[in-house]
């Protein structure tokens, strides 16, 4: 509903022009009644309802952030993720291993064990409108390294994507930690390399502001997460505000803690018929500070 706003001139004025949609603000009060309350708010300084003041109704404001985090880069999965998403006319968030697409390329552990894309996919699903942000050069468990290797496994990193995705800049993107493992070394020196950074911690943050380089999120596996993935919606819903940053993988049978297809179209359903809800991926949440 809009709200109305006095003018200054028909207040003072003696007569005011009332149209059929400012007669419907006013609910319950007649014409006359109307002009008498705002005769005396202008005479006296009371207080009027919100709907005749000009206050903002904010019933429609974007203060549940949503941002699924799809890690790995799993070729089939992250095809299926953006068909979903672009469902709903919405951008996937996608975090892709550097080097994973290589030959030679040594896999974490069994979870990985399935096709994943390479920069040709990359850089079309970017152009189609979609985020494609680092999730490692090897999927290296980086609190387990000497910080100065970890730091060059991330400036590796940067190189590649620098190189192999159209458009790339670092100081714009997002570096999500494989297994969401930091260290308070790496996350002090890494915002003087890319934009902001994600790793495991509370998965509600603060809505999107000025400043806020590190991001923080829950995941769950190894089974299917689409039970765990609504409770933790439910959860956002719940508070008046806040940023929802969940880790998800591959969907169906892909990867670790894989989530249904047919349930992540039905949330995205849902979730775009809420008023309050922004399902955004995190480098576009950031994008304006």
């Amino acid at each position: 509903m809009r709200s109305f706003r006095g003018n200054a001139n028909g207040l003072c004025g003696s007569k005011i022009l009332w149209q059929d949609k400012q007669q419907k603000i006013m609910h319950n009060y007649s014409r006359r009644d109307a002009l008498k309350k705002i005769g005396i708010g202008v005479l006296t300084g009371l207080v009027m309802p919100a709907s005749l003041s000009g206050s903002q109704d904010t019933s429609n404001e974007k203060k549940h952030f949503v941002t699924l985090s799809f890690d790995d880069g799993f070729k089939k999965s992250s095809i299926r993720t953006a068909e979903i998403f672009e469902k709903y006319h919405l951008s996937a968030c996608i975090n892709v291993i550097a080097t994973a697409h290589l030959p030679g390329f040594v896999l974490p552990n069994e979870y990985h064990n399935w096709p994943v894309g390479d920069f040709g996919l990359w850089n079309e699903l970017k152009e189609r409108g979609h985020e494609i942000m680092m999730h490692g050069y090897k999927h290296a468990h980086k609190n387990e390294l000497p910080l100065e290797q970890a730091k060059d496994l991330i400036l590796r990193c940067i190189d590649f994507f620098s190189k192999a995705l159209k458009d790339f800049e670092a100081k714009e993107s997002i570096f999500n930690f494989p297994f969401n493992a930091s260290t308070p070394e790496l996350e002090a020196w890494l915002p003087t390399q890319v934009k902001a950074f994600r790793t495991g911690g509370p998965e509600i943050n603060p809505l999107p502001h000025k400043g806020q380089v590190k991001l923080t999120c829950t995941s769950h596996g190894p089974d299917n997460i689409d039970e765990h993935l609504n409770s933790e919606i439910e959860k956002l819903l719940a508070q008046s505000s806040g940023w929802l940053i969940y880790n998800t993988h591959g969907l169906d049978d892909e990867g670790w803690g894989p989530l249904s297809s047919d349930f992540l179209d039905k949330l995205l359903e849902r979730l775009v018929s809420i008023k309050t809800v922004e399902i955004i991926p995190a480098g576009k949440a950031l994008s304006g500070f």
